[in-house]
């Protein structure tokens, strides 16, 4: 038995990265962002679909023709090779993601 919410590290100069779960088909991951974001030129093009979901703080992700709010609670899948970045996650609590990369 695991909880997420065990061994969060306040960061606010680096991300926290913490693998579930991988095998050849799905990798599981949690992520805690304190306030970063994607440098301002970069994008994500990824060879796999990502399912992201907010288990606390907010986020913005933008896409090319779109940003999403993205609260507490909140999730979306992202196809493969669907160019997106993160712009903004909360500067005053950690912001936990959910991500399962399939």
């Amino acid at each position: 038995k695991s909880n997420v919410f065990d061994n969060i590290i306040v960061d606010k100069q680096n991300e926290q990265f913490c693998e579930i779960l991988k095998n050849e088909n799905i990798r599981i991951q949690t992520i805690v962002s304190n306030g970063q974001k994607s440098d301002e030129n970069f994008w994500y093009d990824q060879d796999e679909h990502e399912f992201v979901m907010l288990l606390e703080g907010c986020a913005v992700l933008e896409f090319e023709d779109k940003e999403v709010k993205l609260k507490k609670g909140d999730y979306l899948n992202i196809e493969k090779h669907v160019r997106h970045r993160v712009k903004y996650t909360d500067t005053n609590k950690p912001t936990i993601w959910l991500a399962v990369f399939y």
